[in-house]
Order: structure tokens, then sequence, then C-alpha cells
């Protein structure tokens, strides 16, 4: 062990704890620090994990379905090195090894679970050579920083590549996730849902509408959401592939449920998009080795935190937060709240600072109109671009009410709402509105 590493170790922790006294998240700080003092400390600590890594990476679902895999590989006995606040890029990772090690610098974990930014890969495959990587999804996101999808696929079949042997775990529903599975050359298994569920009530942009190997347009049987279903190409052949774990008798009411593999999987969460986030994790500790004994346990007990569908309790009103950042994740988010069918109020929050992306016009591919429900009773619109998120809403005809700070707009909504309540944001917006509400929880 170098004292470098293990004097980065203890630099980063105080860092750490240092942020949290000043109310600051504190995460990509600590991994900052620690890699000026020892740049090779995300190769040291990551080879000290004792079995396998798993990365997650993919547009949408990244922290649930990571921390779901955490979660069910602790059920398993394991312990795991985690990022649990969605830090995902290199100073995010770097702070979810740092921060799990000992204040001597030593690792006490089998495995690790890191969900990594798709551009970030460039900066973490290497260093820490998984063992699996988890494939969640590819949307349109961040156009300003990400720039067209094509970029993020040429990034990360580029890093898949120099990992030949990590496996991939593939949303086979996605044809563009499925044909970089297939491209890259990499042993990988699919985890998709063979069946339509839901009648699709969205006009959403669909990403992958024309086959990556030969330009035709595809032909799809159903879509789930987006560009997610059972495609082929009626050119070169190239279609979605055979499903190893397959959701099959899927509910979504109250609760989700499906079964795969013979097993029903049930848990209290609200959104279609949960049971891919759900099936990815399960497939991820199927393909690790373990039978899934302990998967519902798991369940039962696993609260996403972080504001992905995250619930508070404040003055008799029950409060959810979720993350919203581009039009398939916020379409999604729209299914899930108006799946409530009681009066409800919203809360939207867009910001525009530098990791959100400074261009917003994916707001106008978002289907809004899906709000114009009886059982709404408010929209408030907040945040850096609440006056952008006012108009998008006055194009489809929703009135909404603006309120600049989003601590009035939560507290006016607590007072004279009717005790049901969904907050909406994007991504800088999340931290600080999390912080609101945790304090609001804590008043008497």
């Amino acid at each position: 062990m170098k004292i470098r590493t293990t004097v980065a170790v203890m630099a980063a922790k105080i860092t750490g704890h240092v942020c949290k006294l000043m109310g600051r998240q504190g995460v990509t700080w600590a991994g900052k620090i620690a890699l000026k003092i020892c740049p090779d400390i995300l190769e040291e600590l990551s080879s000290q994990v004792r079995d396998k890594i798993f990365v997650v990476c993919g547009t949408n679902g990244k922290t649930t379905t990571n921390n779901m895999l955490c979660a069910g590989l602790e059920a398993e006995g394991k312990k795991v090195i985690c990022n649990h606040t969605g830090s995902n890029m290199l100073n995010g990772v770097v702070a979810a090894f740092v921060l799990g090690a000992k204040p001597s610098g030593k690792l006490d974990a089998d495995y690790a679970c890191i969900e990594v930014d798709e551009a970030s890969t460039r900066h973490v495959f290497t260093r820490i050579k998984p063992d699996y990587m988890v494939m969640t999804n590819l949307f349109r996101d961040q156009l300003d920083r990400y720039g067209e999808i094509d970029i993020t696929m040429n990034i990360l079949e580029e890093m898949m590549r120099k990992v030949p042997d990590m496996k991939v775990i593939v949303n086979g529903d996605d044809a563009l996730s499925a044909y970089l599975a297939m491209d890259c050359g990499n042993p990988y298994v699919t985890y998709g849902i063979s069946k339509p569920v839901l009648r699709s009530k969205t006009n959403e942009i669909r990403e992958g509408r024309f086959c990556k190997c030969c330009g035709e347009r595809l032909i799809y049987s159903f879509y789930h959401y987006s560009q997610l279903g059972d495609y082929r190409c009626p050119k070169c052949g190239f279609k979605r592939p055979e499903i190893n774990f397959d959701a099959t008798d899927v509910k979504v009411d109250d609760q989700i449920a499906f079964t795969v593999e013979d097993k029903r999987i049930t848990a209290n969460y609200k959104g279609f998009y949960n049971v891919y986030n759900i099936l990815a994790a399960y497939a991820g500790i199927r393909t690790a080795g373990f039978q899934a004994e302990h998967f519902n346990d798991m369940l039962k007990k696993f609260n996403p935190e972080n504001g992905r569908m995250e619930q508070f309790r404040i003055k008799g009103t029950g409060v959810v937060l979720n993350l919203a950042k581009n039009p398939a994740g916020f379409n999604q988010n729209i299914s899930a709240v108006m799946q409530d069918e009681s009066p409800k109020d919203i809360i939207i929050v867009i910001n525009d600072n530098a990791q959100d992306g400074k261009d917003i016009s994916w707001l106008w591919d978002v289907d809004f109109d899906l709000f114009g429900g009886d059982n709404i009773n408010s929209i408030t619109v907040s945040g850096i671009r609440c006056q952008d998120m006012r108009l998008r809403l006055k194009y489809v005809d929703i009135p909404s009410m603006l309120e600049n700070d989003v601590e009035t707009a939560i507290r006016k909504r607590i007072d004279d709402g009717v005790g049901n309540l969904y907050v909406l944001v994007n991504y800088t917006a999340l931290f600080g509105t999390r912080n609101i509400l945790k304090k609001l929880e804590g008043e008497k």
C-alpha cells in the first residue's frame, strides 16, 4: 500500500465530511482531491475488489438499476462498493472507491457496482477493467454535451472493445443498445419484454427508427415506449435478439409485477420503465452466478432514494420527487404520475446549468399535453428556465403558475394543495430540491 494512496483517501474523506457540514453533496470534490494527490488511485483501489466489477451505462435508469443491483448483491451476503448518489463521471467514480475504503487505504469489497456516464467511459473503463456492463438504453440526451446519439454509441463501442472480456448485459428491446452489443464483439446476454404490455398514448420521438447495419427503416411489431419494442430490418435481417431474461405476464398498476425464469417478481413502484430497471438488476445478479433467491425480499426493502420516485411526508402531504432530464425519461415520468388517478399538484423545475445541458429545446419533444387531465389540481413551474417551461405548457393549453424560488413553490403547494404533490426536476435541480424536501420533512 503506497503512502500516497493512504493520504489521498484521508484527504478525500475529510473533504467529503466538510462538504456535508456545509450542506453540499461533496462527492465529486472528494474524488477530485484524491486524484490530485494520487493520480492512479482508481487503479489501486479497484484492483482490491475481490470478485467482480459491474458498470452500469445508458441514458435513463442508471442510478436506480445500479443501486438495485448493489442491494441485490448485498442480499446475497456480499460487500459492495457503489456510487449510490449517481455521481457518475470520473471524480464521482473515484469518490465511490475512496469514500468506501478504510482510512488506511484498504478496500473491503467483494463486488463493485459503478454507474458510469457514457462519455466518461473513456476515463473509467481502462482504469477499473469491469467484468460486467449493464446497458439500460440509449436515448437522445443533452445535445450540446453529447451531440447526436451516434457520438455516444461510438464512444461506448470504442471503450467496450478495449475491455474485450467484459460481458454485456443488454436491453434487447432497444435496437441501438442491442446493435452495440452485437457489433462490439464482447460476450453478451439480453433482457427484455417479448409481448406488448401497454398501448402507447404518446407521440414520442423514436431514436432507433433506422437499422444501424444498413440504414433501412426498421419494422416494429409493437412499441413499449420510445424505440423500445420488437423490431426487425426488412433488408439486412438485423432483428431483436433472442431474450435470455424475458419478463412475461407484466402488470403495471399500483405495483409492478412480472415473471422471469418462473419467478414472480413484485415491487411497490409506479412507472412501466421500472420494469426494465428491475429486470436489468435481476439479469445482472443471475449473470454473476447467483440464483436470486433473495431478490423479492430485497425489493420489499429497497428505497430508490436520490430523487428517483423518492417519497416524503410533509405536514400531511405525500410528496414524490423524480428526475426527468430528457424526452424519453420525461414521458415515462408523466405516465407514472398519471397512473395515480387521485387529485394532484405538480411542480416542474428546469435548470440549464452545464451538467443539464444549455440546450433545452428537448422540452418541445415531451408530451406535456398528457398533463391536461381533470385530476391535475395545479402545475407550478420553477428553476432557471421556468419561463421556457411555462411557455411550453401554454402551447398545449395547460395553465401554470410561475414561482422562481423552488422552496417557496413547494411550501405553497404544501399549504394550499390537495395533499398529493409530484416534483419533477432535471439534473442540477435534484440535489437542492431534495435538500429542501428533507428540511421541510424535519420541520414540526
